[in-house]
């Protein structure tokens, strides 16, 4: 397979081989990249805590808190329009934050991610609902929603490259796979906090549309201390700081020289990789969406499974998708990154077309069955891409292009399914959502299939 750098322009960083010798100390799988790993998977955990715990409530009661006037159905298309805005929020905050995070170093940026997700899901916790200030309620909501999507747009490339800039050849897909766990653990603390708040409050009680879906929200900002404790801890990747050093001495020499913007020399230089990424993670973010946060909707709507029911199935499923990520991410190593998201998309496309007639059977295991296939398929291609896209770009806006080619693919992957599934169900029944998913599936498919292997490129 070639490559798809534009001639004539500068290539990506050319192939080294994995068994390098000049990695520098704090490379080699000390404790230092030990710590890292350790503080940009609490970093994603919490991010992604925040960001399910919208998901979750999106599906069980903001269509009733926020949405009362528009009924069952419309009601929950527009709870879920509130929850794609976080995706179309999110390659601006990609643009934004991987502009600093190239800058001025992917430490400090991933600080600044941290707090406004905190403080953005504090506020979703404390507003009141329609009910109590009417329509400025589900505006304040979607402000809110779109503040969650602008932080993890800046989150998801940093914390990656925090693990791939610091690990040793040959086992980058082991140490960027740390940061791809955190989805996985925030999905069963999101799952586990609505479930024990609706145990304890009744889960069909007032008290829980009253407040206490409000608990999950509020204790995040406990989880934001523990993530900024960790993250003040580590110290700036060698990569980072070796390019930075580079750029300042090439300006020192030549003052005349400038500086371009990470986001113009992205597009500039590797636009077809930023598409091609898009393209190629666009089915694993569908997938994402499917598993997280409509089948819970769907299984408590449709399928008239109670919340309890749903919820522990989701704690249950994220087990299998965190072991998804590790096999996968540990596999990429051996094989290569390429092959391995290949192996997902194609089963993605399959998958899609039996998972609807398998859940409109009305089974409990074929729910079961349901929720955890499709996070596993999600989780094979989800371990590979934290070293993937981070081996695409060179270092001076790797954050950026990273960013700008993984939520682009959530727009396209995890904005548009939740805008339509709900609209197709209604209208065509499941399979129809099936459809849609595999022709998601066969265009990752294509992509992935144009794109290099990167597993032996040196960063």
């Amino acid at each position: 397979m070639t490559s798809v750098s534009t001639p004539g322009v500068e290539p990506p960083a050319p192939p080294a081989p994995r068994r390098s010798n000049t990695a520098s100390p704090a490379t080699k799988g000390g404790p230092g990249i030990r710590r890292v790993a350790v503080a940009s998977c609490i970093g994603t955990t919490i991010e992604f805590y925040d960001f399910f715990i919208y998901g979750t409530a999106a599906a069980l009661v903001f269509p009733t808190v926020f949405f009362p006037a528009l009924g069952a159905t419309a009601g929950t298309v527009a709870s879920f329009a509130t929850f794609a805005v976080a995706f179309i929020a999110r390659p601006v905050g990609a643009v934004l934050f991987g502009h600093f995070g190239d800058r001025i170093g992917r430490k400090k940026t991933l600080v600044s991610t941290l707090l406004l997700m905190g403080i953005s899901t504090l506020l979703i916790g404390l507003l009141p609902g329609a009910g109590t200030i009417g329509v400025a309620a589900p505006i304040i909501l979607v402000l809110l929603r779109f503040a969650q999507g602008f932080a993890v747009g800046g989150e998801w490339a940093g914390a990656t490259l925090l693990t791939a800039e610091y690990a040793p050849p040959g086992k980058r897909g082991l140490y960027a796979m740390f940061p791809q766990l955190g989805p996985a653990i925030a999905f069963a603390l999101s799952s586990g906090t609505f479930l024990f708040t609706g145990m304890a409050l009744g889960d069909t009680n007032q008290a829980f549309l009253d407040y206490g879906w409000r608990i999950p929200f509020l204790f995040s900002i406990v989880l934001v201390g523990i993530g900024l404790y960790m993250r003040l801890a580590i110290e700036e990747t060698p990569v980072f700081r070796a390019e930075s050093s580079a750029a300042d001495i090439a300006s020192a020499q030549d003052p005349a020289q400038k500086r371009t913007l990470p986001f113009l020399d992205a597009v500039r230089f590797q636009y077809k990789e930023i598409l091609l990424a898009a393209g190629a993670l666009a089915i694993m973010f569908a997938f994402f969406y499917m598993g997280t946060a409509y089948l819970t909707s769907y299984a408590t709507k449709t399928l008239g499974f109670d919340r309890p029911f749903v919820l522990l199935v989701g704690i249950a499923s994220s087990v299998v998708f965190g072991i998804s990520i590790i096999l996968s991410a540990l596999y990429s190593d051996r094989v290569g990154r390429r092959r391995v998201i290949m192996v997902s998309c194609a089963f993605s496309v399959l998958w899609a077309l039996a998972l609807f007639p398998l859940l409109d059977t009305g089974s409990p295991v074929a729910f079961v069955v349901g929720m955890m296939v499709t996070l596993a398929i999600f989780g094979i291609a989800y371990g590979p891409c934290g070293a993937l896209l981070p081996e695409m770009f060179a270092t001076r806006y790797r954050y950026t292009g990273a960013g700008l080619g993984y939520n682009l693919a959530g727009v396209l992957g995890g904005a548009i399914p939740p805008l339509l599934a709900a609209p197709l169900a209604a209208s065509f029944g499941g399979i129809a959502i099936g459809i849609m998913l595999a022709a998601f599936g066969l265009l990752s498919l294509v992509c992935t299939a144009a794109m290099v292997e990167t597993r032996d490129r040196a960063l």
